[in-house]
């Protein structure tokens, strides 16, 4: 059995708030250690519908502090990753019969206002008949246009695992934690290696149990350690389909049961529809979309576009399971983005903190918080760092994305444009460690198809803990969707890893 020496903190789960503590904890001189027990956000953070935004429809629920805390993190991730961050412009159009315009503009108003607009454009009216906005149903013929950004949320994760690791962090995904049990004032936690059933000792000060969907399960393992939150699962579901509307704009739909759907211009090709929110009860890691989601989904967007989508429209499906805090809310819609942190520390054990809830948007503030709770007992740092500090790839000149791409392809000529973009956009300034010197399309190795080299793979596998087909396929990249079938049955042969999951 390997044994570590004693670290100041493990953290148990590889999604964007275990990736963010990660990264926040080491960048304060704390010696950390994080666990996963699959690929870097395999679950819920690879499943999200892809945004940093303020939440527009918290508004509702009065969860102002939520809003707010969300818009100020939507700038700063802005600033830290240009290159992943990008601004887009949302399409909310009015309805009679469901929320009033009135309720509408006053909700855009303190949006703004929460926003400071400091980098993005305020929100306005707008006319949707024709034009732009063309592909709307006739009678569809008021709206309302705010700004808000999109992100790749499972490239987000592994940037903050990349920047963890370089500054000193171990990082062993596909290692399972088992159990944990307090020793001589530290925790001795039992993993295990996926790989090749391998046990894992490891010593720390304080865990972390930011397991995601598992955090019970996780807790479970702790003898004797109650803690005063549950969390309440909600499936969240999305279907792709074909293109429905020209413009980098995105939609954001209206119900009548209240649920907000979004429609977001996805890979060039595509439309990305969702998402859904469903009570779960089955295990996190085999999440399905059902038929009646996928229904559901279509019929939102029959209700708006004039082009209509069946069930066999549908490229591509995911879901994911939220791991909420159960606020006791009666729909599964209504509760609470907002994360909270639960920290057990007594004469018996030492610090044990979980997190339950938490989106995408508040990760790094989530992770600021933790630091905070734990500093009294692990005596690190109190700086706050990580609102300056940019990701991996994220230095960009002037931070321009537009002019990154410029000199991108200036200065390597030979790339297609597409993929000129799309590496720019995946890894920033760190493209430069994929293409090199190379001085043709064919010193980049084997092409496997839709763009993908082999010293794009081999970047991915010695950098980016990148192992299977669908680790490269469907999460670092979404190149899975551009590759026929035989091409993607090819490189899973090629890697060694067994057919390509697509759906």
């Amino acid at each position: 059995m390997a044994e570590s020496d004693c670290v100041d903190l493990l953290i148990v789960g590889g999604g964007i708030n275990g990736a963010g503590i990660a990264r926040d904890a080491v960048g304060r001189g704390l010696k950390v250690t994080l666990v996963e027990q699959a690929d870097l956000a395999s679950a819920t953070s690879s499943a999200s519908t892809k945004l940093i935004h303020g939440g527009l429809r918290y508004l509702e629920f009065f969860e102002f502090r939520l809003v707010r805390e969300s818009l100020i993190e939507r700038e700063r991730l802005l600033r830290i990753a240009p290159h992943l961050v990008r601004p887009m412009q949302f399409i909310l159009p009015h309805v009679p019969g469901l929320r009033p315009r009135w309720q509408i503009r006053f909700g855009l108003f303190f949006y703004d206002y929460f926003s400071g607009r400091r980098t993005l454009a305020p929100s306005r009216s707008v006319r949707v008949g024709g034009g732009a906005y063309g592909a709307l149903r006739p009678g569809v013929d008021h709206a309302f246009a705010y700004s808000d950004c999109w992100v790749d949320d499972a490239r987000l994760v592994v940037l903050n695992a990349m920047d963890a690791a370089q500054r000193g962090a171990a990082i062993h995904t596909r290692t399972r934690f088992v159990a944990a049990q307090p020793e001589n004032g530290t925790w001795r936690a039992r993993c295990v290696r996926q790989s090749n059933g391998e046990a894992l000792e490891i010593r720390a000060r304080a865990i972390v149990n930011a397991a995601g969907p598992w955090v019970e399960q996780v807790l479970n393992s702790f003898p004797g350690v109650d803690v005063a939150g549950s969390v309440r699962l909600v499936k969240g579901s999305h279907i792709v389909v074909p293109r429905l509307f020209a413009g980098k704009h995105a939609f954001m739909l209206q119900n009548p049961d209240g649920r907000i759907v979004f429609a977001i211009p996805y890979e060039q090709k595509w439309t990305l529809v969702g998402t859904t929110d469903v009570p779960f009860s089955g295990d996190p890691a085999h999440v399905r979309i059902s038929d009646d989601e996928v229904r559901y989904l279509c019929d939102t967007i029959n209700s708006y576009f004039q082009r209509s989508i069946s069930p066999s429209d549908v490229c591509w499906t995911y879901a994911g399971v939220r791991p909420l805090f159960d606020d006791a809310s009666k729909s599964a819609s209504r509760v609470t983005r907002d994360y909270r942190i639960e920290m057990t520390h007594g004469p018996e054990h030492p610090p044990l903190l979980s997190i339950f809830g938490g989106k995408l948007t508040t990760y790094r503030r989530l992770a600021e918080t933790v630091l905070e709770k734990l500093q009294p007992a692990l005596g690190s740092s109190s700086h706050c760092w990580t609102h300056r500090a940019s990701l991996p790839g994220g230095d960009l000149p002037a931070r321009s994305f537009r002019r990154f791409v410029i000199d991108v392809r200036r200065r390597w000529r030979f790339l297609p444009i597409t993929v000129a973009r799309r590496l720019a956009r995946s890894y920033g300034t760190r493209v430069e460690q994929i293409i090199g010197n190379a001085q043709s399309f064919a010193d980049l190795g084997e092409h496997y198809g839709a763009g993908l080299t082999a010293a794009e793979v081999d970047y991915l596998t010695r950098n980016e803990w990148a192992m299977t087909d669908e680790d490269i396929l469907w999460r670092r990249s979404k190149l899975g969707l551009h590759m026929s079938e035989a091409e993607r049955q090819r490189f899973a042969a090629a890697l060694g890893t067994g057919s390509s999951a697509c759906a």
